[in-house]
């Protein structure tokens, strides 16, 4: 029985190990290891000395390979650094990871963005250009759509241009989403408005980035000129517009604005600027103030090529030298020039302040030659600088340098002087400039200063600036003085006077006798107008044959402060000297007073002219007689009188009412031609500011601008006192004159058009335009009768609805 069950467990042995040592294999291995390992710790070594060794040598193999794989990288790593620095052009890479991360940021964030920036920039192209099928154009609405443009298609990859890098990458643009809408006012024989409608732009080109002075600023252009496809729909603008059509000529100015535009400013060599700064001041610069001195050139040497001269034609020749020169500098309409200097390497050293409008601006120095005599000048070539300001409050300068490198230079600081060396475009030579940004102006009424050390920034007296704001107040500006203006080239004589205009108001100063250097201290008063308007100044040299135009200027007067006054020398435009001395001063307007002097000029009150006569009047024609008439011009309104004929004491007897606004009432007695222009036999201004209510004032009153000449008036201001002197005051049939006067007008309508097609005796035809024009007259009169019964009508509305609220907002009655 013993012996059974051992035979049994033994099979079973042999079958459980068989089994392992399938499952197993290793182990016929590690069963003679262990007992060699048990030999060695029983007889030779303990395994606590030999195991730390044998870890020892492993890590240490270990790290070996892991310093070997470290330095491997950091070599790959400087190769690639190395082949980036000094290949010219690196392998093209693929951006599609660029185009996806726009299309998720496009519509949120740099859509709204990119727009506002576009709309303003568009805004101030339209100003200057536009179709003659349009009078007026207005941007109403702007938005570049869902589509983002696309980048490097086919990879981008960077150029090395001496020692400039330049990042190369195409740009596609095609969007069938975006809206601009225009409503434009048709210029005559047209009358009417209409809408145009962008809906879909195409561009595509090769851009190139570069960046400038170590990372702060990136220097972006086209490498050529891009291909420009937009399409334009077209609408009526409303219950005056013509039907929706296409209007010619305005798909292609479109076209062209915007290629001339991207022309002019981001096709190689030229570029934009954009700021890469440390510190957001979060300031929107409207304005500022640069001095710029032309130093000198060196090396001028005129090319072989062709060349334009002063009269619009071109010289040649081979004469390469260069005789008395002279630089003109713009910035805008605003140009300066130096004095004359000999020799291949002239020396200036002309030194002007430039206005800059906005927070960019282009300064160009135009250089031109004087020919032998001296009479004539031919010019020679130019070079241009840019200006931008950075909002860290530092401004960037940048030019085209050689072999159409960059020329930049970054002063922190307002009052810092940099000086540049740019080469000239045509010739060879350079020309040397001093710059000095002297202050940036501000849209919140603070102002960089030259002067302070941590960007000079001047606010309020309570050190917050804050940006005011524009309704219920006035803009008092006083024209102080003038100096180095331009005097009359032939009398040498200077008589000047200066025009300001401010939205739709106009004034002038009086006129000043034989003077460059006149003092005129004359204080006008505007209403502030939202939006960004500026102040148009025109300067003239008063000529008995027509007054000269001496220069013209804009001011910037966003951000004025109440209780601060801006004292600024504004430099005339579009001449070579000339400023005109300014301060202006916002003042409140206290809301009761505005409402009491709006319902003492729009409810009642009213200016009435009485055109009696004139004597002595300047003959204008030939045969020693004139055939006067008086164009009466109160504020923005103009009427006028009848023609009298042959005759140097003309009777009119005509009536005219103005409502009282306060602003100047001008006479102009001119004389009628029917082929020649009107001519002008002088003018005067009726003073009515002294007179009290329903005071009247019969005088004799000079002709200003003439020998000799009269003319008889009588002025009142009238107020009536009750509704019934009003109602007599506004005609009691207005409906019944309205027909009468449709009637006279279609009946001179007739009369006219017979003249015409009877062949028209000039005579006859001047007498029908003399009643037609006595016609219109009476409906502008009527017009305003209409508009001051308007204006008594919303004044009692206004009356009754305070009454309304003083009764409804007393205490509740107690009841019993």
């Amino acid at each position: 029985m013993v012996k059974k069950l051992k035979k049994l467990y033994g099979k079973d042995a042999r079958e459980f190990f068989n089994q392992v040592m399938v499952e197993q294999p290793l182990l016929p291995f590690l069963i003679p290891l262990g007992l060699f390992a048990w030999f060695v710790e029983r007889w030779v070594v303990p395994f606590s000395n030999w195991v730390p060794l044998a870890a020892a040598v492993w890590a240490t193999i270990q790290y070996g390979r892991f310093k070997r794989r470290i330095i491997v990288e950091d070599l790959n790593k400087r190769w690639k650094h190395l082949i980036l620095n000094t290949t010219p052009t690196t392998p093209i890479e693929p951006c599609e990871w660029l185009n996806k991360l726009l299309t998720e940021v496009w519509p949120n964030y740099m859509e709204p963005k990119l727009s506002r920036r576009f709309q303003s920039t568009v805004e101030r192209r339209l100003k200057n250009r536009k179709p003659k099928l349009i009078d007026k154009i207005e941007l109403q609405e702007f938005s570049l759509g869902s589509c983002p443009p696309t980048f490097g298609d086919e990879g981008m990859r960077w150029i090395t241009s001496g020692d400039q890098q330049v990042m190369s990458l195409g740009f596609d643009w095609n969007s069938h989403e975006m809206s601009v809408m225009f409503l434009a006012k048709l210029a005559k024989p047209l009358i009417g408005t209409c809408r145009i409608v962008i809906n879909s732009i195409h561009i595509k080109g090769d851009l190139l980035l570069s960046p400038i002075l170590d990372g702060e600023a990136i220097l972006y252009s086209f490498e050529s000129t891009p291909e420009v496809r937009i399409g334009v729909a077209f609408g009526s603008g409303g219950s005056q517009a013509i039907p929706g059509m296409e209007l010619p000529g305005v798909s292609t100015w479109l076209v062209k604005l915007l290629t001339e535009t991207i022309g002019k400013t981001m096709v190689e060599p030229r570029r934009l600027c954009f700021s890469l700064p440390a510190v957001d001041l979060r300031k929107q610069a409207v304005g500022g103030v640069l001095s710029v001195t032309v130093v000198s050139a060196s090396n001028l040497c005129k090319n072989t090529a062709n060349r334009q001269s002063s009269n619009g034609g071109t010289m040649s020749g081979t004469d390469n030298k260069v005789s008395q020169t002279f630089v003109e500098v713009e910035v805008g309409n605003l140009m300066r020039k130096t004095s004359t200097s000999k020799g291949l390497n002239p020396m200036w050293n002309s030194t002007f302040n430039m206005v800059l409008h906005g927070d960019t601006g282009i300064v160009k120095f135009l250089l031109y030659e004087l020919d032998s005599g001296g009479v004539k000048f031919n010019y020679l070539t130019s070079c241009e600088i840019k200006v931008k300001y950075v909002h860290d409050g530092s401004t960037i300068f940048w030019a085209i340098g050689h072999n159409s490198g960059v020329v930049a230079k970054h002063p922190e600081h307002c009052g810092q002087e940099v000086g540049m060396v740019v080469p000239f475009e045509d010739i060879d030579g350079e020309l040397t400039v001093s710059l000095v940004l002297k202050e940036w102006q501000f849209s919140d009424g603070s102002v960089t200063l030259s002067n302070s050390l941590s960007g000079g920034l001047q606010s309020s007296s309570d050190g917050s600036p804050k940006l005011q704001s524009i309704t219920g107040r006035r803009l008092r500006v006083r024209v102080v003085e003038g100096r180095a203006l331009t005097a009359n080239s032939k009398s040498g004589k200077c008589d000047p006077y200066v025009k300001l205009q401010y939205g739709k108001a106009l004034y002038r100063t009086k006129t000043l006798s034989h003077t460059v250097r006149p003092v005129w201290n004359d204080k006008f008063e505007f209403d502030e107008i939202a939006g960004g308007e500026c102040l148009k100044i025109k300067c003239y040299n008063a000529d008995i044959f027509g007054d000269e135009s001496i220069g013209s200027a804009r001011v910037n007067l966003e951000g004025l402060l109440e209780g601060a006054s801006r004292d600024v020398w504004v430099p005339l435009e579009k001449v070579d000297s000339g400023e005109i001395r300014l301060e202006i001063e916002p003042i409140k307007n206290d809301h009761n007073n505005s409402m009491q002097s709006s319902s003492s000029k729009t409810g009642a009150g009213w200016i009435e002219l009485v055109v009696i006569e004139a004597r002595d009047l300047v003959a204008a024609d030939l045969r020693g007689t004139s055939d006067p008439y008086v164009r009466v011009q109160y504020g923005n309104k103009k009427k006028r009188t009848k023609v009298i004929y042959k005759t140097l004491f003309p009777q009119w007897n005509q009536t005219f009412e103005f409502p009282e606004t306060g602003e100047p009432l001008i006479l102009h007695v001119k004389d009628h031609n029917a082929v020649l222009p009107t001519a002008s036999i002088g003018h005067c201004t009726v003073e009515y500011s002294m007179l009290s209510s329903n005071q009247s004032a019969d005088k004799w009153i000079p002709l200003q601008g003439v020998k000799s000449g009269e003319i008889h008036v009588k002025i009142e201001r009238r107020v009536p006192v009750s509704d019934s002197e009003k109602k007599a005051a506004l005609g009691t049939d207005p409906s019944g004159k309205g027909h009468k006067i449709a009637t006279q007008m279609r009946d001179s309508l007739k009369k006219f058009t017979g003249l015409i097609d009877e062949g028209g005796d000039p005579e006859a035809l001047s007498l029908a335009v003399t009643e037609m024009e006595g016609i219109q007259g009476e409906q502008e009169e009527y017009i305003e009768v209409l508009e001051r019964e308007k204006a008594m009508l919303l004044h009692k509305i206004q009356e009754l609805g305070s009454e309304i609220i003083r009764t409804t907002s007393g205490p509740p009655r107690t009841p019993y």
